[in-house]
């Protein structure tokens, strides 16, 4: 049995520029659009996301770890609103709460991989000779993007499954 999230061939409503492409990577072409919304709503919590660790971390002197679950958390709220309305908008069918409950435990998980690459990344960063704000900015976007496919994949599957 085919997996209907991944595999659907429907591209209405679908630029002619992502149907191409799908042809091309044989991923399907609303699947790829839904992809480029969730990268884009992921980049205005990346912004909301190293805002706020760099508010803690560097201005305030929180230590690093704090800060990040901070601001990661911030960013889940802002990614998971705009999720909803924009990338995954036939979502708002289902019930706020549980749908918040779904996205948060990905996110957790998600959490917990990005403090790993952030702790290491930094720690990687700084003996390369980085400073503190350039090795952590560093590790906080390679941490982004490492979750930015967890997130996606995660969530597809069981957030907006029935999407």
């Amino acid at each position: 049995m085919k997996n209907t999230v991944f595999m659907s061939t429907e591209t209405t409503d679908v630029h002619p520029l992502l149907v191409w492409i799908a042809s091309w990577t044989r991923f399907p072409a609303k699947e790829l659009e839904r992809f480029l919304k969730f990268a884009t709503v992921g980049a205005v919590g990346a912004v909301v996301d190293f805002s706020v660790l760099n508010l803690l971390a560097l201005g305030v002197g929180w230590p690093d770890l704090i800060a990040n679950a901070c601001s990661f958390t911030l960013a889940v709220i802002s990614n998971f609103t705009w999720n909803r309305l924009w990338t995954f908008p036939e979502s708002r069918r289902f019930p706020l709460v549980s749908q918040f409950g779904s996205f948060a435990a990905v996110n957790v998980v998600g959490l917990g991989i990005n403090t790993a690459v952030l702790y290491y990344g930094k720690l990687f960063l700084l003996h390369a000779g980085l400073g503190n704000a350039l090795a952590l900015n560093g590790a906080k976007a390679f941490a982004i993007l490492v979750v930015l496919f967890w997130n996606f994949g995660a969530n597809r599957v069981s957030t907006y499954r029935g999407v």
